[in-house]
């Protein structure tokens, strides 16, 4: 359903080598996917939450909701972050991703707290709760929902490489823990007609998403601020360089994250002072082309001339 929506919305179009449109696509339809399952767990839960009188379930409700605002703000994040370069951004908008996934950080860290508050008020104010088949039917069936979200947005964030898809799959999985941990406690509240216990569940509840809120708000903010390069990513750069003929060492590899896919670099190659310019530059050419092909890496190569130190030696220098 969602599927065909999109395709009428964002067509395909040819001429995509980096997966830019298919990378968009599937991003949008995990959103898309979030936004009615979410709005659909608001609805229920908020309706068995009010006729159980459970603070922890109406809560849990709520941040259904907030879910559903942080599924709507990775539409749009998948949407921007997708923009071709301009001339005020010339290495494109992939970026902007970074900042959906911290806004949605924020978002998980305020219901979290706001879950906290009202949490220490059952705690000091208990009131019975009522416990039926249509609460456990209900939470049951969101703890699957919401690990079905979890799987399938971690296995989008994989696929297309998105931060802000891992936070929104990490965001699912809190969900499903905390909802468990509402049924459990429901269910024991019940046989110790304990009008205190939803309360506590729910203050360890808001500490496990403000905790999760913080941990992915870290991960953004780390992607925005600038992170070392991956060494494995290093690692595969220098031996793709050192396998172009006449590449007799390589120093000082940049490498600059513009988003998910927009990944640029620059290194300095050292050759042979004495071999062909246009030999070299040819190589160095072809060089540039297979590191792009094979890792999805744009550099630029310098080259370096010095002197041939010792014949038959062919071994990198360091980076």
């Amino acid at each position: 359903m969602f599927r065909g929506l999109i395709s009428k919305i964002w067509p395909e179009q040819p001429g995509d080598p980096l997966g830019r449109q298919a990378r968009e696509r599937q991003a949008v339809a995990a959103g898309f996917w979030g936004m009615a399952v979410n709005l659909l767990l608001f609805a229920s839960k908020l309706v068995v939450g009010l006729w159980a009188n459970s603070i922890a379930v109406i809560s849990d409700a709520f941040n259904n909701l907030s879910d559903l605002g942080s599924a709507v703000v990775a539409v749009f994040g998948a949407k921007l972050s997708s923009a071709p370069p301009d001339k005020e951004h010339p290495h494109g908008h992939g970026r902007i991703e970074y900042v959906a996934a911290l806004i949605v950080s924020f978002i998980i860290f305020s219901m979290g707290f706001e879950l906290l508050h009202s949490s220490v008020r059952k705690v000091l104010n208990p009131e019975p709760m009522e416990f039926s088949f249509a609460v456990g039917v209900t939470l049951l069936l969101s703890i699957a929902v919401k690990l079905w979200l979890y799987f399938y947005n971690r296995r989008v964030g994989e696929r297309i490489n998105s931060s802000l898809n891992r936070a929104v799959a990490v965001d699912s999985l809190s969900d499903a823990v905390a909802t468990a941990v509402i049924l459990l406690g429901s269910v024991i509240a019940r046989y110790m007609q304990s009008g205190t216990i939803d309360g506590y569940l729910g203050v360890g509840i808001s500490l496990l998403i403000m905790y999760t809120g913080f941990s992915t708000a870290r991960e953004s903010a780390n992607l925005l601020v600038g992170v070392s390069a991956d060494p494995a990513l290093v690692e595969k750069i220098h031996a793709l360089l050192m396998e172009g003929e006449g590449i007799r060492g390589a120093h000082d590899l940049r490498i600059h994250d513009y988003g998910p896919g927009r990944i640029m670099a620059s290194i300095h190659a050292e050759v042979d002072e004495r071999a062909s310019l246009v030999e070299t530059h040819a190589e160095i050419d072809a060089i540039e082309e297979r590191i792009e092909e094979e890792l999805g890496v744009k550099i630029v190569i310098h080259m370096d001339p010095v002197p041939l130190r010792n014949s038959g030696n062919n071994q990198g220098g360091e980076l």
